[in-house]
């Protein structure tokens, strides 16, 4: 199969994410707003400069970032994270990727834009089948104590849907954004591998079948962004670099 997406993938794909408007959705009460500061554009435009800066294997290791702005991104096991968030940082091989569920083990912490940074990025070990209790625990302990968190990504593939594991991070991270009221971090969900659901015959169908589960299972997460970030062209990517840069205040 070739690596890379054909003009008809790239307009279903591009279909797919109109789907995103079917699901009927009340106003939400974690939704930030945040004043025009620079463009998405210039938060990215630099990707030779976004740097590893350090991981963390428990909570005593969380390391301090000079106050910038952090997202996270977490999902299932061999969800494709690693590779999503190579693509949002214009870089091949940044982030470790593997064909092996469960590669991600720890807290991994990336700067974005030159010294002294835009913001950084937090890659989140996987949940699931596959994932550990301790990857857990640290999950839980950041989340609750990281006063520079603003968003949560959460990433489901969009090949398999949601499952158990899914539907409860999902409660989980919805019920805390409730009990804050959304002024800690808000909650936003990613379906990966859409270059697969550009080939199903009820692509847009699926779609929208995510959409109600993520709904059902977090009412407070923000609309799913549609990605394919495994072969080039990419999709969906500057969707997800606009949301960081809205949760950051950056635009």
């Amino acid at each position: 199969m070739s690596r890379s997406l054909n003009k008809n993938a790239l307009n279903t794909i591009e279909n797919l994410t109109r789907a995103q408007r079917w699901v009927n959705r009340p106003a939400r009460p974690c939704t930030r707003h945040h004043s025009s500061r620079t463009t998405t554009t210039d938060v990215f435009s630099h990707p030779a400069s976004a740097k590893y800066l350090t991981s963390a294997t428990d909570a005593a290791r969380l390391p301090s970032c000079g106050g910038l702005p952090e997202i996270v991104v977490t999902g299932r096991a061999n969800v494709g994270k690693s590779t999503l968030m190579n693509a949002v940082m214009g870089r091949v091989n940044l982030c470790l990727t593997s064909k092996k569920a469960g590669r991600t083990q720890m807290l991994n912490f990336f700067r974005i834009g030159p010294e002294p940074g835009k913001l950084v990025l937090v890659d989140a070990p996987g949940y699931g089948d596959r994932g550990r209790q301790e990857w857990g625990a640290l999950f839980d302990q950041y989340l609750q104590t990281r006063t520079e968190l603003r968003r949560v990504f959460v990433c489901v593939n969009g090949t398999h849907g949601l499952n158990d594991h899914d539907r409860a991070m999902l409660q989980q991270l919805d019920a805390q954004c409730q009990a804050s009221g959304g002024t800690r971090w808000t909650l936003q969900a990613i379906i990966t591998k859409a270059d697969a659901l550009a080939r199903a015959k009820n692509g847009r169908g699926l779609v929208a079948q995510i959409q109600h589960a993520v709904f059902e299972a977090a009412p407070t997460c923000l609309p799913a962004i549609v990605t394919a970030a495994a072969r080039e062209p990419h999709f969906g990517i500057d969707e997800v670099r606009n949301s960081v840069a809205e949760a950051c205040a950056l635009r």
